[in-house]
């Protein structure tokens, strides 16, 4: 889940304003993290096999 759309439970604003301490210690831990925190490890294993199974298509039709 992305901050912008989080709403701290300290000062009922939204996190990505960080209005307050814990608005701001949250946004902190959540940019941290990185893109991909959030995402299923079993979507991106079918991310993966999806791209490797394009690449094989791409490599059969240039050959």
């Amino acid at each position: 889940m992305t901050y912008d759309r989080l709403v701290c439970a300290n000062c009922a604003a939204p996190v990505s304003q960080g209005r307050c301490p814990v608005c701001r210690a949250n946004r902190e831990r959540l940019q941290q993290e990185g893109p991909f925190s959030g995402v299923n490890p079993v979507a991106l294993i079918v991310l993966m096999v999806v791209l490797v199974a394009a690449l094989v298509l791409v490599a059969q039709q240039t050959a």
